[in-house]
């Protein structure tokens, strides 16, 4: 068995591995010199690691997975002897399909959430100062400010990862697309209206989406239904996989900023899906997460389906709690003929009425803890 660390770049994978296995010899591939050795003679290469080893960033020599079949089809140890980390999720995938299926474990990887955040010196961090940070580790290690930190990381993503995965021809374009996905963030996707906007057809934003994707920079969450095939056929949602990538592009450089946005209220949604993200991830569980809204407009910011129910979720930034923000729950509530546990989450005081539970934004874990 291959343990795989997969997460966007600058999430800890390699960090991790090496602090898990530090008898392991390590091999980045973002040397070149070894890319070519790998590539040149597979074979001799890996037979430099009779034990295994960590191979960082294993996307760049994807032939190397079909070798490391042969090899633990073939050795008695039965899992971790070699370590694969991955930046770019849909090309290992492929690649994985066909050669390492049932062989590997994935563990998703990304970056701090709030609680690992709260851990370090940053635990008096306010609501807007952890929006406009995010959760990169490196900000946080080396001290670096959001608004030096996250223009350079685009930068690269988009010289090297983006072309890497795609040769795209007109960058800025793809540039100006990726500034229009934070104006979009926690909104439904009208591809439509989106190609329009960006200047380029429906399906290149398909396409530039799955890059996204691919390199964990942003997902769509898909809509609920019973019918299972119905939650591919309807628009999703867009978020970011990291809330300080989405401020730089909207170009907030402080919690000022953040707190007087027209998208505060967009931002922190994404910042509390992530959380229950990073929660079921962490925990080697598969994403649950789901959200809802009718023709007429009424609609669940976030669905956690469970194995016999499913809860509804509700985010607001207001601090002050009033009924009318229960008016979603309680109509999900009289559709579904249920009164079993909601949850509104806010930046008020905990309280509870009827059937829901209402929780400050701090206390958002003991949804998945209850």
């Amino acid at each position: 068995m291959i343990y795989l660390f997969t997460g966007q770049p600058g999430s800890g994978k390699t960090t991790l591995a090496k602090s898990l296995f530090p008898l392991k010899p390590y091999v980045s591939f973002e040397n070149h010199d070894q890319v070519l050795l790998a590539t040149q003679d597979p074979r001799a290469f890996l037979a430099n690691f009779p034990k295994g080893a960590i191979f960082d960033e294993i996307q760049r020599v994807p032939a190397l997975l079909s070798y490391l079949q042969e090899i633990i089809d073939g050795h008695k140890q039965k899992a971790g002897l070699f370590i694969i980390t991955g930046s770019q999720n849909l090309l290992l995938l492929e690649t994985i399909n066909q050669t390492l299926a049932g062989r590997i474990a994935f563990i998703h990887l990304l970056p701090f959430s709030i609680s690992e955040i709260k851990q370090g010196p940053n635990k008096r961090d306010s609501l807007n100062k952890l929006i406009l940070n995010g959760g990169y580790p490196r900000l946080y290690d080396r001290k670096i400010a959001a608004t030096d930190f996250y223009p350079n990381y685009l930068l690269t993503y988009v010289e090297r990862d983006v072309r890497q995965i795609k040769n795209i021809a007109n960058l800025s374009a793809f540039q100006r697309f990726l500034k229009i996905c934070a104006t979009r963030v926690g909104q439904e996707l009208n591809y439509s209206s989106f190609a329009n906007d960006t200047g380029v057809d429906q399906k290149t934003i398909l396409s530039w989406l799955g890059i996204l994707e691919a390199s964990f920079i942003a997902f769509r969450l898909q809509p609920f239904y019973n019918n299972l095939g119905k939650r591919l056929t309807q628009m999703p949602k867009l978020y970011f996989y990291d809330t300080g990538l989405c401020c730089s592009l909207l170009e907030l450089a402080s919690e000022s900023h953040v707190n007087t946005h027209p998208l505060r209220g967009a931002l922190f949604e994404n910042l509390m899906v992530l959380e229950l993200l990073k929660q079921r991830l962490n925990n080697g569980l598969r994403s649950n997460l789901y959200f809802w809204r009718d023709r007429t407009g009424n609609e669940i910011d976030i669905l956690l389906e469970q194995a016999n129910e499913v809860i509804p979720v509700e985010f607001k930034t207001a601090s002050t709690f009033n009924t009318d923000q229960l008016k979603g729950i309680r109509y999900w509530n009289k559709l579904r003929n249920s009164t079993k546990v909601s949850y509104l989450v806010y930046t008020g005081k905990p309280a509870k009425t009827e059937s829901t539970q209402i929780l400050n934004w701090q206390d958002l874990l003991k949804i998945n803890n209850s």
